[in-house]
């Protein structure tokens, strides 16, 4: 997109974002009360609604600066509440739960490739319909491969972290989810030094080419 301006590409990129996110959150929700924990319907968090769910810092802030300054595109908004006492099977449950937010990702991405190809088809026809559908679809796919593979990392309190403590056996997964509060200062350190980008770049590459080969962009 080097073609838009920054205030373009903040429009173009924000629908995108918020319904990345949101539906990120709503996913995890929905899961969990599915499996008996209605804490996130109670608290209101089971809507589409984005303003429910963003974070001044995670979903506004930081998803703007580094499209301003470049790099990778990510982000999140207020996590919600999941009561894992309610949970049929909690640790089997509290695994599936967090699975749902990267597989939400992972249909979003598709809706936003789908979205993209008629963007491409309505191309010389109705270009004032055709250009904001392609370039809302080629960040819509990015934004969510990006977060379904970010989230998909073994680490504690990625979502990725919480399906590697379901699989574990019980006194591996103590000791693993003992990381935990130190995740996110972790994930900043892999984030500067570059690792991460060496570690999510090739797999988002290749899920997004494969989206690009099938639907045929």
């Amino acid at each position: 997109m080097e073609e838009l301006n920054i205030m373009q590409r903040l429009a173009v990129w924000a629908l995108p974002v918020l319904f990345a996110i949101t539906v990120h959150e709503v996913a995890h929700g929905w899961v969990a009360q599915r499996f008996g924990d209605p804490t996130a319907r109670m608290l209101g968090r089971l809507t589409l609604n984005p303003i429910k769910h963003i974070d001044p810092v995670g979903t506004l802030l930081v998803p703007a600066l580094l499209l301003y300054f470049g790099g990778f595109l990510f982000g999140w908004a207020k996590p919600v509440p999941v009561t894992w006492e309610n949970l049929k099977n909690p640790k089997r449950d509290m695994a599936l739960v967090a699975l749902a937010g990267p597989t939400a990702n992972l249909l979003m991405a598709i809706f936003w490739a789908v979205v993209m190809k008629l963007g491409l088809v309505l191309g010389g026809q109705l270009d004032w319909l055709a250009r904001p559908l392609v370039y809302m679809g080629s960040a819509g796919i990015s934004i969510n491969v990006m977060l379904m593979v970010l989230n998909l990392l073994p680490l504690p309190p990625l979502d990725g972290g919480r399906v590697m403590s379901g699989l574990l056996p019980d006194r591996a997964a103590y000791t693993f989810n003992r990381i935990e509060p130190y995740g996110f200062f972790i994930l900043l350190g892999l984030l500067a030094t570059g690792v991460l980008g060496s570690i999510m770049l090739p797999v988002v590459n290749m899920v997004q080419g494969a989206l690009f080969f099938i639907m045929g962009l």
